[in-house]
């Protein structure tokens, strides 16, 4: 194992006014899992950023314009490219919002990063060297995920790989590591060795929760443990915070067991950010 030593502080993403990382504190990536529609992810939108705008938190608006890696080919994958992208374009536009949303293969980035402000590469893809160039090429920021059969010291290849290309804007985002079948586990120890890159760390929150095809046709989940993992990994020194957020979780297109209700947001970070300043007092 060699892993990199742990930061103190991780370099600073500027996403027009926004800015993430270094010394800005947290930050929030949250929306709907996938696009079910224009009026339910621009709803999601306004009123996740209006519980970020009351309590000063920086807010990226994320969805998916199609889920490539379902459980099943019957699941709802969502609009597709262009429809998705014309729905993001949208909700940007109107809301000024910075956008992040997944692209899964080479070809899907130069029309994605005409829109998103931040290319997501999923976790199932973390390896995967012509997406990682082609994103790092975009000139977007780039959020890698880390695979689920990835060590956090791994993840020095996949950053390395955009780095490549000149673009240093990439953030690393946390989701679980493979523990068994249909089972994942937060290593807490995989934040300070990712934050070691000294590249801005997030914890996605939602799919952490997952137990992957634990429902034969679909994912199951444990939205029970939302808080106690978020609050570890706040405790731990992430600079950011991926949540799935829906208004009716259980009747999701997508994820419905680890999606967090929207009525459930505002008092969790609330709580978190009450975790963040304790944190940074004591460092």
């Amino acid at each position: 194992m060699a892993a990199a030593m742990p930061a103190l502080q991780t370099r600073e993403i500027s996403i027009g006014p926004l800015r993430i990382g270094g010394a800005n504190g947290l930050f929030l990536i949250a929306g709907p899992c996938v696009i079910e529609s224009e009026a339910h992810a621009r709803s999601l939108a306004e009123r996740i950023a209006a519980v970020c705008a009351e309590l000063k938190l920086p807010y990226i608006f994320k969805t998916s314009y199609d889920k490539a890696n379902r459980t099943s080919a019957k699941s709802y994958r969502g609009p597709g490219l262009k429809e998705g992208l014309r729905i993001l374009r949208k909700i940007k536009d109107d809301l000024k919002l910075p956008i992040l949303t997944d692209v899964h293969e080479p070809s899907q980035v130069a029309p994605a990063a005409e829109v998103a402000d931040i290319l997501q590469i999923p976790a199932f893809l973390s390896r995967q060297t012509d997406l990682l160039i082609a994103a790092g090429r975009s000139g977007r920021v780039v959020n890698i995920k880390k695979g689920q059969f990835v060590s956090p010291w791994e993840m020095q290849h996949a950053i390395e790989k955009v780095a490549s290309t000149g673009n240093g804007k990439i953030l690393v985002t946390e989701r679980g590591s493979s523990f068994g079948y249909n089972n994942l586990v937060v290593d807490m120890r995989a934040f300070p060795i990712l934050r070691g890159f000294g590249y801005p760390v997030v914890f996605d929150v939602t799919h952490s929760l997952q137990l992957p095809g634990g429902e034969g046709n679909q994912s199951g989940g444990q939205r029970e443990f939302a808080e106690p993992l978020a609050r570890a990994a706040v405790a731990a020194g992430v600079d950011g915070l991926f949540i799935e957020v829906h208004d009716n979780p259980d009747r999701a297109l997508s994820d419905p067991a680890t999606q967090l209700p929207l009525a459930q947001l505002k008092p969790l970070l609330q709580k978190l950010l009450a975790i963040h300043c304790a944190a940074t007092n004591a460092r």
